[in-house]
């Protein structure tokens, strides 16, 4: 059970994406991968785990792909898939087609973001179909209910099947696709960076997959400059991880956090990557996030904080792309600059309840300000939405420990 757990953690994206785009059947490929994986689990605390277990994954998945061949209805639906599987080749062999992409995860990726797939639901694809993530995972991290979700990832799969979406990625179809691409490995990142699931391995397992996927993405696309500050984002994030948790895995605020838990090798790279980016003179929401994390790890290591140069590379964000998490981190980038009335106002200006009222950073945000503001009951009552919105027991924490300091 743990060899065959700790293959899909490994190996799971890599596999799926070998037998996807060898197919172009991605549902297929999940549900040939799915029973592989439970072959293993049946079989190999029996029989022993197998010195390649990912070749052992691919054997099972291939000769599931084959049955599911013949076992199709018509002439027309079996014999283009039987052909398919059967010359796919028993041995496992990683290498066996040269394309342009160092890693065939990445051109899922590419192919995952093609524009006749619905771009609201091309991030959640390609989290659950190249990142191992499961609907209800997913549907947490993009604030929807699970059951939606695993409906509309039914959808997509089946009218790429259908559709026959081609899963042949020209060059030319890169810069159209690559922010979409960009876009599911940040929120893998952040996925893994929440850790909500208690798996600290397996998050671990997802930041660095997400870190590797944004390095393949700067190579393949070396003369764009955002593919660079995704990769910058995440890597400030990264040299911040040791610190960002104190006794008991409470959270610790970027502000009180110790700055000599931080890798300075890993800041200095993301510094690194951003002046490049920089230098190629196109701005992008991604540069403007890494140019934020820089601004605030510079004010913390030299005590020479800006806060109307945060505001305004916040405002930026929000020209170019305004998600609700660059909405409200304004509203208090703004606030340390106009002061608490001014981010209430930002707030508020924010959207509806129905956008806002399941957004546990918004009531964060809002419980901060009003106590800045001396409102302390209605502080109160913020963070406890906001603490009732989390399922993270360090963040809970945190903000218990808030609330507790009004009284």
């Amino acid at each position: 059970m743990e060899a065959a757990e700790a293959a899909a953690r490994s190996s799971y994206g890599r596999l799926l994406s070998m037998l996807a785009v060898r197919t172009g059947d991605l549902a297929g490929a999940e549900d040939a991968l799915s029973d592989a994986f439970l072959a293993a689990v049946e079989s190999w605390p029996r029989e022993g785990v197998p010195k390649n277990p990912d070749a052992w994954l691919w054997t099972a998945a291939r000769r599931r792909l084959i049955d599911a061949a013949r076992r199709r209805k018509t002439h027309a639906e079996k014999e283009p898939l039987l052909e398919i599987a059967e010359t796919m080749g028993e041995a496992f062999d990683p290498e066996s087609e040269s394309t342009r992409f160092p890693d065939e995860r990445l051109r899922l990726l590419f192919v995952c973001a093609h524009p006749a797939i619905d771009a609201g639901i091309r991030t959640a694809l390609m989290l659950q179909a190249v990142l191992g993530l499961d609907a209800a995972r997913i549907a947490a991290a993009l604030r929807v209910a699970p059951k939606t979700m695993g409906q509309r990832l039914w959808r997509v799969k089946n009218k790429i099947r259908d559709a026959r979406i081609p899963f042949d990625v020209d060059a030319a179809d890169l810069p159209e696709r690559v922010f979409a691409v960009l876009e599911a490995i940040y929120a893998a990142y952040g996925s893994g960076w929440e850790d909500v699931t208690g798996d600290a391995a397996a998050s671990r397992d997802l930041t660095e997959e997400a870190i590797w996927l944004a390095r393949l993405v700067t190579e393949l696309l070396p003369e764009d400059p955002e593919p660079k500050g995704v990769l910058a984002t995440m890597l400030y994030a990264k040299a911040r991880e040791r610190a960002r948790r104190g006794t008991g895995g409470v959270y610790v605020a970027l502000s009180e956090q110790d700055t000599s838990l931080w890798d300075r090798a890993c800041l200095a790279e993301a510094e690194a990557i951003l002046a490049e980016a920089s230098r190629m003179g196109r701005v992008g929401p991604f540069q403007l996030e890494a140019a934020i994390q820089s601004a605030h790890v510079h004010g913390r290591l030299t005590g020479n904080d800006d806060p109307r140069a945060i505001a305004a590379l916040y405002e930026g964000l929000v020209k170019l792309s305004p998600t609700l998490g660059a909405c409200v981190a304004h509203a208090v980038a703004r606030a340390r600059v106009d002061g608490p009335r001014r981010g209430i106002e930002l707030l508020d200006a924010i959207g509806p309840p129905s956008i806002t009222d399941g957004y546990q950073p918004y009531w964060s945000a809002l419980a901060h300000l009003l106590v800045e503001l001396g409102r302390i009951d209605e502080a109160r009552d913020a963070y406890d939405r906001a603490i009732g919105l989390t399922e993270d027991q360090g963040i809970r924490r945190f903000l218990l420990a808030k609330k507790r300091s009004l009284m």
